[in-house]
């Protein structure tokens, strides 16, 4: 996303146009999420985390050598493949290593990844792009990627897989309402975020007066209140499942109208950028721990699915966004579209507490105190351990 005006100068291609390589890769994320988890459910988690990380590497090898824009936009979509089943599959890794009651502050710890890469992973390969070509950018992904490959095999622990699963187990994650909610809940909700980050540097830029050689640093601060974002939602999640989700969006919701005032003053504009990052990436936690919840024995693909729903959020933000950009409404245009669809976001998970509500006997927790209760109530983690 900070290289968006670079890329889509080198394959001839305009700003909004160029927003469809964040989507293609975001829809990519959204295919593989379910059809990878529920095929790989019987392999080991180990084997299924290299793989899935090699597949990734190759995508962004591809990408780095994409002549065209059709085929860069190819090269994106197979790349977001593996990511969905990865981090779904790395936070099941991650819940079954730590007691049921610090699941939510073990996924944040998996999730730190990509916090920290927006500190520094994004701002370094920001700098690297514009003064070394945007598709050097791409080869050093592909070299972080062999470096997570060697990174896997020496330190992430044998995990073996639930007795008894299989895809059809996994599939039965999908009959259940609270499921389906819970994606949406994220798919909306969550698009608000990205509606404004997908065009951040045109916006800053364009708006702040902010120079694009200074984007690396406004983007390390947004990845600075992501970070910070996830360890709180982590330690939150603990606390209220329900509870934090609706923190979350209520404060994008506030932050995204703050931010179509302060995007005219640069230092203004860069501290609601921060405060963004911390706002949305503090509900993560709390919505994969929800979904790992109410999918009961479907523990890999509905980990999976979290991050279907927030690619589904990605990509939903970035066309809603340029639609409106290329429409002529101007840089602040998306912060609204993005207001409104956090808006939507809480009407959903409002929904979903008052379905909790009437089904205290189901397999889901009980609405805005994130408590579980009655005897169907026990969920395993990956391990087949004790209740959550």
């Amino acid at each position: 996303m900070g290289l968006l005006p670079d890329i889509a100068r080198g394959v001839d291609a305009s700003i909004p146009s160029g927003g469809h390589l964040v989507s293609g890769y975001a829809l990519g994320v959204v295919v593989g999420a379910p059809l990878l988890a529920v095929l790989g459910a019987k392999l080991p988690r180990k084997t299924m985390l290299l793989a899935l990380m090699a597949a990734f590497t190759v995508g962004n090898l591809a990408s780095a050598l994409a002549p065209t824009f059709d085929t860069l936009l190819a090269a994106r979509f197979l790349s977001g493949l593996p990511h969905g089943a990865f981090f779904g599959i790395g936070s099941v890794v991650a819940a079954s290593l730590v007691a049921p009651e610090r699941r939510g502050w073990a996924v944040s710890m998996m999730m730190l990844g990509l916090t920290v890469a927006n500190v520094v992973g994004v701002p370094v390969s920001t700098a690297v792009g514009q003064t070394m070509g945007w598709r050097s950018t791409f080869l050093v992904v592909t070299a972080i990627g062999v470096a997570t490959l060697f990174a896997i095999t020496r330190w992430v622990p044998d995990v073996p897989v639930l007795a008894g699963a299989s895809a059809r187990q996994e599939l039965g994650a999908l009959k259940r309402l609270q499921v389906w909610l819970a994606l949406l809940t994220g798919a909306v909700g969550f698009g608000g975020f990205f509606a404004v980050y997908s065009y951040i540097t045109p916006t800053m830029t364009e708006l702040s007066g902010i120079a694009e050689s200074s984007m690396p640093i406004v983007l390390a601060l947004f990845g600075i209140g992501m970070t910070l974002g996830n360890l709180l939602g982590g330690r939150l999640a603990d606390w209220s499942v329900m509870r934090t989700v609706y923190l979350g969006l209520t404060s994008v919701v506030l932050t995204l109208v703050l931010f179509t005032w302060t995007v005219h003053h640069p230092v203004p504009a860069a501290l609601t950028v921060l405060l963004l990052g911390g706002t949305g990436s503090a509900m993560i936690p709390a919505l994969q721990t929800r979904l790992m919840d109410v999918a009961d024995d479907a523990q890999s693909l509905a980990a999976a699915l979290n991050h279907s729903a927030l690619n589904v959020a990605n990509a939903l933000g970035a066309w809603l966004g340029g639609l409106v950009i290329a429409a002529g409404y101007g840089y602040t245009a998306p912060a609204w579209v993005g207001a409104g669809l956090a808006v939507a976001g809480l009407v959903v998970l409002t929904v979903s507490a008052l379905v909790g509500r009437g089904t205290r006997g189901a397999r889901v927790t009980e609405p805005l105190t994130g408590q579980v209760h009655g005897e169907e109530h026990g969920l395993r983690v990956a391990t087949g351990g004790g209740p959550a």
